[in-house]
């Protein structure tokens, strides 16, 4: 896949997300005890994103950096040193050249969660973000397709993940202190993780 391709998959994961803000602010403020601040808090983060994308001229890794760069300037937020920390993951397995294969974009994705896994102490099943990173991310190093069967494994891994946290309980931020109440809505830092990876999945 050519960076250029690759630019413009990253650009849809923003739009959709800025275009989920709504929704991922209701259901913030569902679980937030009065906040409700991730959807202002994406829409940053991706502007970000966005803003790094478009004036990347160099390699697939030169962009992927300055994604992770312009998203550590982004004020407030708990999300915004997690997708910091996923996208420079991923920099660290992306290739300093303007293509890259299906084998690279698995150790990207390999990459970005074990970065997250090392900046957080969520894991699967704790009713966060890292519901949706990690069962997408293992499904990219479980493709054995091309570069569109990675993409589509991986959005529909996150969004079933996402899907997954309506049922359990909160162990992380403002939520815990819901307890057993939490259940029953799904995780906006998981459904805002899906909807970037639906975007991405997109040509």
């Amino acid at each position: 896949m050519r960076k250029d391709e690759l630019a413009l998959r990253m650009l849809h994961a923003c739009t959709d997300v800025i275009m989920a803000e709504e929704e991922l602010t209701e259901l913030d403020r569902r679980l937030g005890l009065g906040t409700a601040e991730l959807g202002a808090t994406m829409v940053r983060v991706v502007s970000a994103v966005s803003q790094a994308v478009v004036a990347s001229e160099g390699s697939v890794q030169e962009m992927l950096d300055a994604a992770a760069t312009e998203v550590s300037k982004v004020p407030g937020g708990r999300a915004v040193p997690l997708w910091s920390s996923w996208l420079d993951g991923m920099r660290e397995a992306a290739p300093d050249e303007d293509e890259v294969s299906v084998e690279e974009l698995k150790e990207m994705f390999a990459g970005g969660l074990a970065e997250l896994m090392r900046t957080t102490e969520a894991r699967a099943g704790d009713k966060t973000m890292m519901d949706a990173f990690v069962p997408a991310s293992e499904a990219a190093v479980a493709c054995e397709g091309d570069e569109l069967d990675l993409f589509d494994d991986v959005a529909d891994a996150a969004d079933a993940g996402a899907e997954s946290t309506r049922d359990l309980v909160a162990r992380f931020g403002p939520a815990a202190e819901m307890g057993e109440a939490s259940r029953g809505t799904v995780d906006p830092g998981a459904l805002a993780v899906a909807h970037f990876l639906r975007g991405l999945s997109r040509p």
